[in-house]
């Protein structure tokens, strides 16, 4: 680091600190004066030196100049002398001529034995290079033999054809018919050449690795010779005819270019090509089983690296070479693959074989930029949601061939629905749709990643509700059509709910056994996910069974609708509970026998609260009602009903339910002064429904206008005391419906 430039002012600032300081200006001069004295000496010294220097380097400098000047004199003499040796010697023409004229004969006389021989030689190679071409993995033992012959015999010809240039038509066509068969011969060991070259792993493999090695020495003289041919041609080019005509080798060397290398590497290439080619091929152009069956490919790098590699000069960088071409093959092959548009399990294989394909070429040290372009262009996670598309697709193609054969034998009811292992009505539905989505599920499964597992039950959630909301439509439109016009509807639809209703029930177990197969699996950040959704898929198919209930319970009281009707009119008083009963009865035989016992279970539970429900607002709306006889009859239909639902459900199951009945009638028995504490007695578990008890005590007929007032008056007035309000869970007399006064009036006239 350079020290800071201080000024002179800040010098002398540094002695003069003070005023006692001025007394040392006269020491401080003497101090300076010395050391300037001192810099002097030494910047004296310095120049002369340099000067000492420069004057030495010029002297060199020229003479240098003098003697490259003499240099120069002396070659353009020795340049003189050579171009024109007639200077020198006087006989120079002469021996000029007989040089040349021996020279000729020489040439001619090798020409001829050349020819003369060639015949024999080229049978000679003939048989070699047919006993090695034999077996193209090897051992080739006279691969270097018949190299050698044949360059010889090739710069023969070529020196020939070229000495030939200036003779006749019918004297250039001769030669070329003497030279058509060695002509055939290189080319046949051209082919043999770069078949090996085809072949080089395959003959490493056989235990021939010498023979690349000898392939290498062959291409490298190759390489050498048209190197030479090369550089020749561009002295040609490049210098003037004089110059050009004192070397008469390059006229002669007429060699055609060979690039053995580039042919060499373009050889491999396309084996590698080839090789991926056939490895699909093989597999029956098998996505799944070409990769399963594709550890051949890191086999072959391995050996590459070990067997192959030394067998090459270093500049071939030969495993960069294969791994590069292996890698683009392998990427060609797998873009062939996804423009065949494979099928979903293809592409998690190909998925989770891309991670691993990337882990093992890592774990092998090969460098990243040999491995370009990325497989999949490094988009390999858009498989994941091509995947998903694809089972999109496939589920609602699926899921929308399955629903048109369902829902058209759900609607023409032509025959009755099938009968399952168990007795029960059944449809085929829940069987085939999770059929589906386990072999989805399972691929799936088979990718290790939660992810895509997650995302699968979704769309099997979103299929099911799909196919739910459909169901739940149909449902009520078939129902609707049977009530509105009865003679259009197809029969049957009570045997087709019930099997619906157990086809929802197998669906709703087929989904909790997949929940319960698939969460363990998965991590807990896709388990709550899929826990929801196969929750949700189940809690719909539910809803469809009951909604399947639910329209039988409709169908039962739609038939019984004519008999309702009669309840707590002048004919109900001789009996028509029992009717009721009956036609319930008849119903629910055959929904015990073919429906699948929880959701008959259900259905009671429904049935009775539709009754309940049914005959509480019968009563609330009824005109008046004759006491004690009505009360009587009451009591008789509570028994027959309680009789009826006790053959299903137990007593202490059923006591809580009628008990709201039992409430209600003591409301109708109590006298007017003892309907207090009746009404307290309900109000407790039913609430205030002040309007119910009113429309109560108006239809009783022992009951004028005036006892009906005081009896709501004292109602009323205990709730506000005693501030009643409904029960934190609604009981069955939220479900009652009370007319006013002119709907019971068009009841009553319609």
């Amino acid at each position: 680091m350079a020290a800071p430039t201080i000024s002179a002012a800040q010098a002398v600032g540094e002695y003069l600190q003070s005023p006692d300081d001025l007394l040392k200006i006269v020491a401080f001069r003497k101090k300076l004066e010395k050391e300037k004295s001192s810099i002097d000496a030494r910047l004296k010294s310095g120049v002369k030196d340099q000067l000492d220097a420069t004057r030495d380097g010029l002297r060199k400098l020229f003479g240098t100049r003098s003697n490259v000047q003499t240099i120069k004199d002396e070659l353009e003499t020795v340049d003189r002398l050579c171009s024109d040796p007639q200077n020198v010697v006087s006989t120079f023409d002469q021996i000029s001529r007989v040089s040349m004229v021996h020279r000729n004969f020489v040439q001619t006389e090798e020409m001829v034995n050349n020819l003369l021989d060639m015949s024999s030689k080229l049978d000679m190679l003939e048989d070699m290079l047919a006993r090695d071409s034999e077996d193209i993995l090897g051992p080739a033992p006279n691969i270097l033999r018949i190299h050698y012959q044949l360059n010889k015999l090739e710069a023969f010809r070529n020196q020939t054809i070229h000495q030939a240039k200036r003779s006749s038509a019918d004297v250039r066509r001769t030669l070329t018919q003497w030279f058509d068969r060695l002509n055939k011969i290189i080319s046949a060991f051209d082919e043999y050449v770069l078949a090996i070259a085809q072949n080089i792993l395959p003959i490493v493999r056989a235990g021939y690795p010498d023979v690349i090695v000898k392939l290498m020495k062959i291409v490298e003289i190759e390489g050498r010779e048209d190197e030479k041919a090369i550089a020749m041609k561009l002295v040609k080019k490049a210098a003037k005819l004089d110059v050009a005509a004192k070397f008469q080798s390059m006229q002669a060397n007429a060699r055609i270019i060979k690039h053995y290398r580039s042919k060499v590497q373009k050889c491999i290439i396309e084996s590698i090509k080839e090789k991926f080619e056939a490895a699909y091929e093989r597999e029956g152009r098998n996505p799944a089983a070409f990769l399963e069956n594709s550890l051949w490919i890191y086999q072959d790098i391995m050996r590459i690296e070990e067997d192959v590699v030394p067998c090459f000069p270093p500049s071939y960088e030969i495993y960069n070479l294969y791994v590069r071409e292996y890698h683009r093959a392998l990427n060609d092959t797998i873009t062939k693959i996804m423009a065949d548009e494979p099928e979903a399990s293809v592409l998690l294989t190909l998925h989770q074989w891309v991670k691993d394909y990337r882990k093992n070429m890592k774990d092998l040290n090969v460098p990243p930029e040999l491995l370009e372009p990325p497989l999949l262009e490094g988009n390999e996670q858009s498989l994941i949601e091509d995947y998903l598309k694809l089972i999109i697709k496939k589920l609602d193609e699926w899921t929308a061939n399955l629903m048109k054969t369902e829902v058209e034998a759900f609607t023409a009811r032509e025959e009755p629905p099938e009968i399952d292992s168990d007795g029960l009505y059944g449809m085929q539905g829940a069987i085939i749709l999770f059929q589906m989505v386990n072999q989805q599920v399972d691929l799936a499964m088979e990718s290790n990643q939660g992810l895509i597992l997650s995302r699968v039950i979704e769309e099997v959630n979103r299929v099911m509700r799909g196919v739910q909301d459909r169901w739940t439509k149909l449902v009520d439109t078939e129902y609707k059509k049977q009530i509105e016009k009865p003679e259009e509807a197809a029969g049957g639809l009570v045997e087709y709910c019930i099997a619906l209703a157990n086809d929802q029930i197998k669906s709703a177990e087929f989904a909790e056994t997949l929940s319960g197969r698939v969460e363990p699996l998965v991590s807990d950040k896709y388990r709550a996910t899929i826990h929801d959704r196969l929750n949700d898929a189940i809690d719909g198919c539910l809803d469809v069974a009951k909604k399947c209930t639910q329209t039988l319970i409709d169908i039962i009281f739609n038939d019984l609708k004519p008999a309702t009707k009669q309840l707590f009119q002048p004919s109900w008083y001789e009996g028509i509970m029992l009717q009721i009963v009956e036609t319930i009865r008849d119903y629910t035989t055959d929904f015990q026998a073919y429906l699948h016992q929880a959701m008959f279970d259900s259905l009671l539970e429904d049935l009775l609260d539709t009754f309940l429900v049914t005959y509480i607002t019968a009563l609330a709306n009824a005109p008046k009602l004759k006491i004690p006889a009505a009360a009587q009859r009451i009591k008789e239909d509570i028994t027959e009903a309680y009789k009826f639902f006790g053959t299903y459900k137990k007593t202490k199951e059923l006591e809580p339910r009628f008990e709201v009945l039992e409430m209600i009638l003591s409301l109708l028995e109590a006298s007017k002064s003892l309907v207090f504490l009746s009404y307290w007695s309900f109000a407790k578990v039913h609430g205030p429904n002040v309007a119910f008890v009113e429309a109560l005590m108006k239809a009783r007929d022992d009951l004028d206008r005036s006892a009906v007032s005081e009896v709501m008056e004292s109602v009323k007035r205990k709730v506000k005391e005693e501030n009643l309000t409904d029960p934190p869970e609604p009981t069955i007399m939220k479900k009652i419906a009370i007319q006013g006064t002119f709907s019971r009036l068009l009841a009553r006239t319609s």
